[in-house]
């Protein structure tokens, strides 16, 4: 397919719109950013091409967004899953749709959901972070799984001119991972979405109770996904150190994310054996996937937002939670020590006694607690989609007045697949 000729006064710009109906990190940054461009950029136009699924998920459409509704058998963002598949029916169906649109250059939020596009199309893709290549057997546990995700990340590097990323510290990640040069990843920022804000007292209690918090209980908030890297076994361990030190009153942990069916590899029998060893199962809630507005009075009233993840790309439930005015507890592998910097404690993953300590120290600080979420909330409000909406056009822009990939960058690009 010969590419089309770029537009000069605007630009025709595809989306894979199909990983807008995951509900974890990814879909919210698929959603977020690309309404945020449409509204930054009125002039330029963008094809979105979604599955049933995906449909309709945006929250806000302006007038330059147009959905193409692709036919497919299954759910693209559960069917790309570690232990999904994806036919190939289904990829050529939506390659063969992009090909009937006249575009200048091509958009993938996310690699999750990445299929071949037409030879010659100019793409950015989206690559949140390098954990599937730096921990495969706590992500991708299964060879096929390995095999599959393998294949297409080979496929994304060839085709995308630029990759994105959310920080800087997972472009250096990815940069590392797939031998690619960091002049060509470009970074746009993740924020937290408007829902987040310190909830008044009332809407906070009413949001614990549903929760199944006692009166006057105070607690810890874990949100996100249950697997093996997130560390939550560490969470349930620390958590029950600090128990066995409070004579009284006792701190409360909300485990806040999908119970059931979630597509990524889950750690839900290692998690609640370590509750059962700890012996503070009437101490852990599990409201399970809760909307933003009930998160944001859960994390306004939490003591702080636990993520001691073995390593993040961004970390948005921290940035979330410290828009509310909480602090937060989290990895030492991640960009949160910079965006969040003195608003929150930050460990090394793996280590229980760090964790402890660190929830120790807000526990017994109701103080430092305020201090440190009234910086972290500040450290927030610096992040914004509006932000992420200029560093994704300036991306996308590069990648349609670039030059076609060489063959030699292509074969060095998949000598890291040999």
């Amino acid at each position: 397919m010969k590419p089309p000729a770029l537009s000069t006064d605007r630009l025709q710009i595809g989306v894979d719109g199909t990983c807008w109906s995951n509900d974890r990190g990814y879909g919210r940054f698929a959603r977020e950013i690309v309404q945020a461009m449409a509204l930054a950029a009125p002039d330029d136009r963008f094809v979105c091409f979604v599955d049933n699924a995906s449909a309709g998920r945006l929250p806000c459409y302006h007038s330059n967004i147009r959905e193409v509704l692709v036919a497919t058998s299954a759910d693209a963002a559960r069917a790309a899953s570690w232990s999904g598949y994806r036919s190939p029916r289904d990829i050529l169906a939506m390659t063969r749709a992009v090909s009937r649109e006249r575009l200048d250059v091509f958009f993938s939020p996310s690699v999750y959901t990445f299929f071949p596009l037409p030879p010659g199309l100019r793409a950015v893709v989206t690559i949140h972070d390098a954990i599937a290549e730096r921990f495969p057997l706590l992500t991708l546990p299964s060879s096929r799984a390995r095999l599959f995700w393998k294949a297409k990340l080979k496929f994304a590097l060839m085709q995308a001119r630029r990759i994105l990323t959310v920080s800087d510290y997972a472009a250096a990640d990815v940069a590392r991972a797939h031998r690619v040069p960091r002049d060509r990843i470009d970074v746009a920022v993740e924020a937290p979405a408007e829902a987040f804000r310190p909830q008044n007292p009332e809407v906070v209690q009413a949001a614990a109770a549903n929760a199944g918090l006692p009166a006057d209980a105070r607690w810890f908030v874990y949100v996100g996904g249950f697997s093996p890297h997130k560390n939550v076994p560490s969470i349930i361990r620390a958590h029950a150190e600090l128990v066995s030190k409070c004579a009284d009153e006792k701190p409360h942990l909300l485990l806040v994310g999908t119970l059931d069916n979630d597509i990524f590899l889950g750690d839900m029998p290692v998690i609640r054996a370590a509750i059962d060893a700890a012996g503070t199962t009437d101490l852990v809630h599990w409201p399970g996937f809760v909307p933003d507005d009930v998160l944001s009075a859960l994390n306004t009233g939490a003591i702080a937002l636990l993520l001691p993840s073995a390593a993040e790309g961004f970390g948005l439930p921290a940035v979330e939670a410290a828009a509310c005015g909480t602090p937060v507890i989290a990895t030492i592998e991640s960009p949160l020590p910079h965006l969040l910097a003195g608003g929150g404690i930050f460990v090394t993953p793996g280590n229980d006694a760090e964790l402890t300590q660190a929830m120790s120290r807000l526990w017994a600080s109701p103080e430092l607690r305020d201090e440190m979420g009234s910086r972290a909330q500040t450290k927030a409000g610096e992040m914004t989609w509006e932000s992420s909406a200029r560093s994704a056009p300036d991306s996308i822009r590069k990648a349609a007045g670039s030059r076609a990939i060489t063959q030699m960058e292509n074969a060095r690009i998949l000598g890291g697949f040999k």
